[in-house]
Protein backbone atom coordinates (compact mmCIF):
# COMPACT_ATOMS: atom_id res chain seq x y z
CA UNK A 1 0.00 0.00 0.00
CA UNK A 2 1.35 3.43 -0.97
CA UNK A 3 1.92 6.30 1.42
CA UNK A 4 -1.13 8.16 0.13
CA UNK A 5 -3.35 5.14 0.66
CA UNK A 6 -1.95 4.79 4.19
CA UNK A 7 -2.66 8.48 4.82
CA UNK A 8 -6.28 8.06 3.68
CA UNK A 9 -6.61 4.98 5.88
CA UNK A 10 -5.47 6.98 8.91
CA UNK A 11 -7.92 9.78 8.07
CA UNK A 12 -10.71 7.21 7.87
CA UNK A 13 -9.87 5.67 11.23
CA UNK A 14 -9.61 9.08 12.93
CA UNK A 15 -12.84 10.36 11.39
CA UNK A 16 -15.62 10.51 14.02
CA UNK A 17 -18.25 9.58 11.46
CA UNK A 18 -19.37 5.97 11.16
CA UNK A 19 -18.31 4.13 8.01
CA UNK A 20 -21.04 2.67 5.78
CA UNK A 21 -22.25 -0.66 7.12
CA UNK A 22 -23.78 -1.62 3.77
CA UNK A 23 -21.95 -0.64 0.60
CA UNK A 24 -23.41 -1.06 -2.88
CA UNK A 25 -21.36 -0.98 -6.07
CA UNK A 26 -22.78 -0.41 -9.56
CA UNK A 27 -20.71 -1.61 -12.53
CA UNK A 28 -21.45 -2.91 -16.02
CA UNK A 29 -20.77 -6.08 -17.95
CA UNK A 30 -18.31 -4.08 -20.08
CA UNK A 31 -16.36 -3.18 -16.93
CA UNK A 32 -15.86 -6.89 -16.31
CA UNK A 33 -14.40 -7.39 -19.79
CA UNK A 34 -11.39 -5.26 -18.87
CA UNK A 35 -8.17 -7.04 -17.96
CA UNK A 36 -7.91 -7.49 -14.20
CA UNK A 37 -11.55 -6.55 -13.59
CA UNK A 38 -12.31 -9.56 -11.39
CA UNK A 39 -9.15 -9.05 -9.34
CA UNK A 40 -10.23 -5.45 -8.76
CA UNK A 41 -13.63 -6.65 -7.60
CA UNK A 42 -12.01 -9.10 -5.16
CA UNK A 43 -9.91 -6.25 -3.80
CA UNK A 44 -12.94 -3.96 -3.56
CA UNK A 45 -14.76 -6.54 -1.42
CA UNK A 46 -11.72 -6.91 0.84
CA UNK A 47 -11.44 -3.12 1.23
CA UNK A 48 -15.11 -2.77 2.08
CA UNK A 49 -14.93 -5.21 4.98
CA UNK A 50 -11.54 -3.89 6.07
CA UNK A 51 -13.01 -0.42 6.47
CA UNK A 52 -16.17 -1.21 8.37
CA UNK A 53 -18.73 -2.69 5.99
CA UNK A 54 -20.85 -5.60 7.21
CA UNK A 55 -22.40 -6.37 3.84
CA UNK A 56 -21.77 -5.51 0.19
CA UNK A 57 -24.17 -5.60 -2.74
CA UNK A 58 -22.75 -5.55 -6.26
CA UNK A 59 -24.96 -4.78 -9.25
CA UNK A 60 -23.78 -5.67 -12.74
CA UNK A 61 -25.99 -4.07 -15.38
CA UNK A 62 -26.13 -6.01 -18.64
CA UNK A 63 -27.19 -5.09 -22.16
CA UNK A 64 -27.30 -8.67 -23.41
CA UNK A 65 -28.91 -11.25 -21.12
CA UNK A 66 -27.06 -13.97 -23.03
CA UNK A 67 -23.99 -13.14 -20.93
CA UNK A 68 -25.77 -13.52 -17.58
CA UNK A 69 -25.03 -17.21 -17.02
CA UNK A 70 -21.34 -16.79 -17.85
CA UNK A 71 -21.02 -13.80 -15.53
CA UNK A 72 -22.86 -15.70 -12.78
CA UNK A 73 -20.38 -18.59 -12.94
CA UNK A 74 -17.37 -16.30 -12.89
CA UNK A 75 -18.67 -14.11 -10.08
CA UNK A 76 -19.61 -17.13 -7.98
CA UNK A 77 -15.95 -18.22 -8.17
CA UNK A 78 -14.53 -14.97 -6.77
CA UNK A 79 -12.03 -15.24 -3.94
CA UNK A 80 -13.97 -13.36 -1.25
CA UNK A 81 -13.71 -12.88 2.53
CA UNK A 82 -17.32 -14.03 3.07
CA UNK A 83 -20.02 -16.09 1.36
CA UNK A 84 -21.49 -14.78 -1.88
CA UNK A 85 -25.10 -15.02 -3.10
CA UNK A 86 -25.41 -14.46 -6.86
CA UNK A 87 -28.82 -13.59 -8.28
CA UNK A 88 -29.95 -13.30 -11.91
CA UNK A 89 -33.29 -12.40 -13.51
CA UNK A 90 -34.33 -16.06 -13.31
CA UNK A 91 -33.15 -16.63 -9.74
CA UNK A 92 -35.21 -14.43 -7.46
CA UNK A 93 -34.74 -16.17 -4.12
CA UNK A 94 -33.97 -13.74 -1.31
CA UNK A 95 -30.23 -13.01 -1.04
CA UNK A 96 -29.04 -13.15 2.56
CA UNK A 97 -25.26 -13.68 2.27
CA UNK A 98 -22.83 -10.95 3.44
CA UNK A 99 -21.91 -10.42 -0.23
CA UNK A 100 -24.76 -10.25 -2.72
CA UNK A 101 -24.26 -10.00 -6.48
CA UNK A 102 -27.06 -8.90 -8.79
CA UNK A 103 -26.57 -9.62 -12.49
CA UNK A 104 -29.15 -7.96 -14.70
CA UNK A 105 -32.01 -8.10 -12.21
CA UNK A 106 -33.36 -4.59 -12.57
CA UNK A 107 -34.99 -2.75 -9.72
CA UNK A 108 -38.21 -2.26 -11.68
CA UNK A 109 -38.50 -5.99 -12.29
CA UNK A 110 -37.70 -6.77 -8.65
CA UNK A 111 -40.31 -4.27 -7.42
CA UNK A 112 -42.95 -5.48 -9.89
CA UNK A 113 -42.44 -9.08 -8.73
CA UNK A 114 -42.97 -8.02 -5.11
CA UNK A 115 -46.19 -6.22 -6.05
CA UNK A 116 -47.44 -9.30 -7.90
CA UNK A 117 -46.79 -11.44 -4.80
CA UNK A 118 -48.75 -8.98 -2.66
CA UNK A 119 -51.62 -8.97 -5.18
CA UNK A 120 -51.71 -12.78 -5.09
CA UNK A 121 -51.75 -12.75 -1.27
CA UNK A 122 -54.65 -10.27 -1.31
CA UNK A 123 -56.57 -12.38 -3.83
CA UNK A 124 -56.02 -15.50 -1.71
CA UNK A 125 -57.38 -13.69 1.34
CA UNK A 126 -54.04 -13.88 3.12
CA UNK A 127 -53.55 -10.11 3.22
CA UNK A 128 -55.99 -7.25 3.66
CA UNK A 129 -55.25 -4.53 1.05
CA UNK A 130 -55.82 -1.86 3.72
CA UNK A 131 -53.03 -3.41 5.78
CA UNK A 132 -50.37 -3.43 3.05
CA UNK A 133 -47.32 -1.56 4.34
CA UNK A 134 -43.72 -0.93 3.34
CA UNK A 135 -42.61 -4.03 5.23
CA UNK A 136 -44.82 -6.21 3.00
CA UNK A 137 -42.87 -5.04 -0.03
CA UNK A 138 -39.46 -5.20 1.61
CA UNK A 139 -39.86 -8.78 2.78
CA UNK A 140 -40.57 -9.83 -0.81
CA UNK A 141 -37.53 -8.15 -2.37
CA UNK A 142 -34.53 -10.19 -3.52
CA UNK A 143 -32.15 -7.63 -1.99
CA UNK A 144 -34.08 -6.39 1.06
CA UNK A 145 -31.61 -4.21 2.96
CA UNK A 146 -31.05 -0.53 2.21
CA UNK A 147 -27.44 0.37 1.35
CA UNK A 148 -25.84 3.22 3.25
CA UNK A 149 -23.53 4.11 0.37
CA UNK A 150 -23.90 3.47 -3.37
CA UNK A 151 -20.72 3.82 -5.44
CA UNK A 152 -20.96 4.26 -9.20
CA UNK A 153 -17.83 4.36 -11.32
CA UNK A 154 -17.32 5.97 -14.69
CA UNK A 155 -20.38 8.23 -14.99
CA UNK A 156 -22.87 10.28 -12.97
CA UNK A 157 -25.95 8.20 -13.56
CA UNK A 158 -27.47 5.15 -11.94
CA UNK A 159 -28.74 2.06 -13.67
CA UNK A 160 -32.07 0.40 -12.87
CA UNK A 161 -30.80 -0.89 -9.52
CA UNK A 162 -32.26 -1.08 -6.01
CA UNK A 163 -34.84 1.59 -6.84
CA UNK A 164 -36.78 0.91 -3.64
CA UNK A 165 -33.86 0.24 -1.32
CA UNK A 166 -31.62 3.16 -2.30
CA UNK A 167 -34.13 5.98 -1.74
CA UNK A 168 -32.20 7.27 1.30
CA UNK A 169 -28.76 5.98 0.33
CA UNK A 170 -25.81 8.31 -0.05
CA UNK A 171 -24.66 8.32 -3.69
CA UNK A 172 -21.02 8.63 -4.66
CA UNK A 173 -20.05 9.08 -8.31
CA UNK A 174 -16.46 8.84 -9.44
CA UNK A 175 -15.15 9.47 -12.94
CA UNK A 176 -12.56 6.75 -12.35
CA UNK A 177 -13.28 3.82 -14.64
CA UNK A 178 -13.48 0.39 -13.07
CA UNK A 179 -10.23 -0.79 -14.66
CA UNK A 180 -8.42 2.02 -12.83
CA UNK A 181 -10.24 1.82 -9.48
CA UNK A 182 -7.81 1.66 -6.55
CA UNK A 183 -7.89 1.47 -2.78
CA UNK A 184 -7.50 5.24 -2.57
CA UNK A 185 -10.66 5.65 -4.66
CA UNK A 186 -12.59 3.45 -2.26
CA UNK A 187 -11.24 5.33 0.75
CA UNK A 188 -12.21 8.67 -0.82
CA UNK A 189 -15.77 7.38 -1.17
CA UNK A 190 -15.86 6.24 2.47
CA UNK A 191 -14.40 9.52 3.74
CA UNK A 192 -16.92 11.47 1.69
CA UNK A 193 -19.68 9.38 3.28
CA UNK A 194 -18.31 9.89 6.78
CA UNK A 195 -18.31 13.65 6.29
CA UNK A 196 -21.94 13.84 5.16
CA UNK A 197 -24.92 14.56 7.37
CA UNK A 198 -27.51 11.92 6.54
CA UNK A 199 -31.12 13.16 6.48
CA UNK A 200 -33.06 10.05 5.36
CA UNK A 201 -35.49 12.16 3.35
CA UNK A 202 -36.04 14.76 6.07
Amino acid sequence: MGLYDAYLGIRHRRNPGDPPAHVALVITERDLLEQGAYATLEQFLAWAFEFGAERVTVSVSVLDEAVVDTLARELADLDTPYDVAVRTPTDTARADAPIRVNIGLGGKREFAAAVKEIAAAVEAGELDPDDVAEADIEQRLVFPEEPDLVIKTGAERLSDFLIWQSVYSELYFTDVNWRDFRKRDYLRAVLDYQNRQRRFGR
